[in-house]
């Protein structure tokens, strides 16, 4: 995790707009016999990025503890400050907001620039579009290709308007409004971030306001919602999924936060041991919210050997540490249904399927192509590059694994996607010749300090 100097330093470097003249770091990564130790997992990025804007939306002082520091979570931070809350920095991990209240927001000086981050992008949308002034977003290259037209299409319904390139993407000028209208939104696709945008949107607008998910989505702003005081109901709805509510206009007031550890961050670790034979990781402080653990079930079902220990629950959201020992694992098919809970964590399974015994089908990866970058197209191009086996349809990947270590020796290019990156530096630890990608500066986005934590496990990541 950040330090308290490099954080502030961190956050200074992101407000300074400045992150796009970062130079790129070409990392390689070496097969080594085993890993072992105990790490402790960065805090979760969704629940960072809305501690931080739940905070704004609340009137009083509201301490987290536990946020990640990274790149993303920052570029929501420097945000919240433009709209005229105060977030401050006090320790390692640990930051103070004081909101300026559920519609109380100001017009931003200049553009909010939110790097790569897709979150910050889509859930801000929610806040400002419910705010009347006009406001403008961009991002990089990654953030700047990726679809806004599933917020925008909502978001228009409720009364604000946009402007942007085409098919919606940034950079992209939000017209708000303080009269938006309750809607009743189905999403076409699983996305917890188009729901929570809508539901942001819903507090500062009369009457209710009703999301239909006809898939379970993960579910950190229903949660996160009520401990700030907001009325928020989930019900069944016809003909399956559910229907989330939220009662507009509330007072939400401050609550602290303590941030339980990514999921989708302790995978590489988790995977790392589990594919290197005599290995023995914990990983501590792993939330492991059922709408979030659909690797670790599917990880389970290849024969990994996984513990959920110390199980308790942290912040209203339940945390295990995971305990891992190395071994052998065999292909499996992974239904579509369990996408929603594991969108996030496929190129690192692609990665353990690659050094299993037997084919593994994963199905329903639709979702994956609207990532930071087209993930299913980079995973598969990576497999390609390391000499793995594999066929990828339109939502599918099946990859063919021999239970030896793959041939690896490729250079992986990330397209500035942080999963990617760290996904194929856990396969060079285990194939026969090292992997490469071709730029890791994007692993700040959700993980900074990763290599280093993993080296402390055993593992051999460095500059090429």
């Amino acid at each position: 995790m950040l330090g308290g100097r490099r954080a502030a330093f961190a956050l200074s470097f992101v407000e300074s707009a400045l992150s796009g003249t970062a130079k790129t770091a070409k990392l390689i990564a070496r097969s080594v016999a085993r890993l072992s130790g105990r790490v402790r997992a960065p805090g979760d990025k969704s629940i960072s990025h809305r501690a931080l804007m739940f905070g704004a939306l609340a009137l009083g002082e509201t301490n987290v503890s536990g946020l990640l520091e990274g790149d993303d979570v920052l570029a929501t931070a420097v945000a919240l400050r433009a709209l005229g809350a105060q977030v401050e920095h006090v320790g390692v991990g640990l930051w103070r907001i004081r909101g300026f209240g559920v519609g109380g927001g100001r017009e931003p000086d200049n553009v909010l620039d939110l790097g790569n981050s897709g979150t910050s992008a889509r859930l801000l949308s929610g806040i400002l579009a419910s705010h009347p002034f006009t406001s403008f977003m961009t991002g990089d290259a990654s953030l700047r290709s990726r679809p806004m037209q599933r917020i925008i299409d909502p978001l228009s319904r409720m009364g604000a308007r946009f402007h942007g390139r085409e098919g919606g993407r940034m950079p992209l000028a939000v017209i708000g409004t303080d009269e938006m209208v309750p809607i009743e939104y189905r999403l076409p696709v699983a996305s917890a971030q188009v729901k929570s945008a809508i539901l942001l949107a819903g507090l500062n607008t009369a009457g209710e306001t009703t999301v239909i998910e006809p898939e379970a989505t993960r579910d950190h702003t229903e949660r996160m919602l009520r401990h700030f005081g907001a009325e928020v109901r989930v019900d069944p709805a016809e003909g399956g999924g559910k229907r989330i509510t939220v009662v507009g206009w509330p007072e939400l007031r401050a609550r602290d936060i303590l941030v339980p550890g990514d999921p989708s961050s302790a995978a590489f670790a988790v995977v790392a041991a589990a594919i290197r034979p005599g290995s023995d990781v914990t990983v501590e402080n792993v939330g492991v919210n059922s709408l979030r653990a659909g690797l670790y079930e599917t990880l389970r079902e290849m024969g990994a050997d996984i513990a959920y220990e110390n199980l308790r629950e942290v912040g209203g959201e339940p945390v295990a540490d995971l305990h891992v020992k190395g071994g052998a694992l065999k292909g499996i098919e992974v239904p579509a249904s369990r996408a929603p809970t594991m969108i996030d964590e496929y190129p690192i399974l692609a990665v353990a399927a690659s050094c299993a015994v037997g084919t593994t089908r994963m199905l329903g990866l639709a979702e994956l192509r609207a990532k930071e970058s087209d993930r299913l197209s980079s995973v598969a191009a990576g497999l390609a590059a390391n000499g793995i086996r594999h066929e990828m349809g339109a939502d599918n990947l099946v990859v063919h694994g021999t239970g030896a270590p793959p041939d690896g020796g490729g250079l992986v290019k990330t397209h500035l996607d942080h999963r990617i990156a760290m996904s194929f530096l856990v396969l060079g630890l285990a194939t026969r010749e090292p992997v490469a990608v071709d730029d890791g500066s994007p692993i700040d986005t959700s993980f900074p300090g990763f290599a280093g934590l993993m080296n402390g496990l055993g593992a051999k990541i460095e500059l090429a």
